[in-house]
């Protein structure tokens, strides 16, 4: 599965995705968008280990510029002008926080530069979230996996209850492989922008949440106004970035909120057409509780920042490199 990155030049100002702890972040008006059927209940377990390619090869770069990470796009050929000679992979770039100073320096730096910065720095993974994805479908199309494995996954997606013993029937893989399939690289990254204010909000700060997930384990961060009708709701938190991605497309692939995507998704496979952020995004109605008017928000970000070529780059299969700051 191919997708596509936008790719720029990049401005000499202060790298803004790190690991760094953060603290004092503003709240973000994106958690009052969230519908309380986007809820999560169960977060991948990610650490650095994770992030480890096939090889397990990983490597830690230490970036203090944008010049210095524009150097680093630059050696993977993850330019505007490699793309242009028609090289559309993605190296497997992660950062593992977004810096504190990116909430106060991007209000003031020009707009195309913090989007630019955003999209190219959350693609990857976006990418090797599908990748998961991917490989988990091939295994159960292959019928590579074992019994317990296939149950396991099968409660995971919710197509059959814990408790359920019954034997697994070809039903049932069908309806597995309709929830186990990728998200459109351009809907994720529109939804994210969204959701996280361009990686600005408190959630995303304080735990890394891109997306506005709503937790009633008692974990969350609390909104603010947190509205007491709706519950013991908090805000998901993650270990990382990659964490958050992961726990959307888990939610967006087994909520019930969300049957229209996987419905019209699995229509597209069958047919063997695109699936394209433009198309899935006109089944969220139920993500946020603005319904159309948010339908209509993700469908404009993705036209206006052209985010539907991404749809069509693909992940390198070279290393995984780890972006860390200088003082770290």
């Amino acid at each position: 599965m191919k997708k596509h990155i936008i790719l720029f030049s990049m401005l000499s100002l202060s790298f803004l995705f790190s690991c760094e702890q953060q603290k004092d972040a503003k709240e973000d008006s994106a958690e009052q968008t969230v519908n309380p059927q986007n809820a999560t209940d169960l977060k991948t377990n990610i650490n650095l280990s994770n992030y480890a390619d096939n090889q397990g090869s990983t490597k830690v770069v230490y970036i203090n510029s944008l010049d210095e990470l524009y150097a680093l796009f630059k050696a993977h050929r993850y330019t505007r002008e490699d793309w242009a000679l028609g090289h559309k992979q993605v190296p497997r770039i992660v950062f593992t926080k977004v810096n504190e100073q990116w909430q106060h320096s991007s209000s003031s730096m020009p707009v195309n530069v913090k989007k630019e910065v955003f999209f190219r720095l959350m693609a990857p993974l976006v990418l090797m979230a599908n990748e998961d994805i991917m490989q988990l479908r091939q295994s159960v199309i292959d019928n590579t996996l074992a019994d317990e494995q296939l149950r396991q996954l099968m409660v995971q997606y919710r197509v059959i209850k814990q408790e359920a013993n019954a034997a697994i029937t070809e039903q049932h893989k069908s309806a597995l492989l309709a929830r186990l399939d990728i998200i459109p690289p351009s809907l994720a990254l529109a939804q994210a922008a969204e959701e996280s204010g361009w990686a600005t909000s408190r959630f995303t700060l304080e735990g890394n949440a891109f997306f506005g997930q709503w937790d009633y384990s008692g974990q969350g961060m609390v909104p603010k106004s947190q509205r007491k009708e709706l519950g013991n709701y908090g805000i998901a938190r993650f270990d990382t970035p990659l964490d958050s991605v992961k726990g959307y497309a888990l939610n967006i692939n087994r909520g019930h909120a969300y049957e229209k995507l996987r419905a019209l998704r699995a229509k597209l496979r069958e047919q063997e057409q695109p699936i394209t952020g433009l198309e899935l995004a006109q089944t969220l109605d139920k993500y946020s509780e603005r319904g159309q008017a948010y339908i209509d928000s993700i469908s404009s970000m993705i036209r206006y920042n052209k985010l539907m070529f991404i749809d069509e780059a693909w992940l390198s299969d070279g290393q995984t490199i780890i972006i860390k700051s200088g003082n770290e």
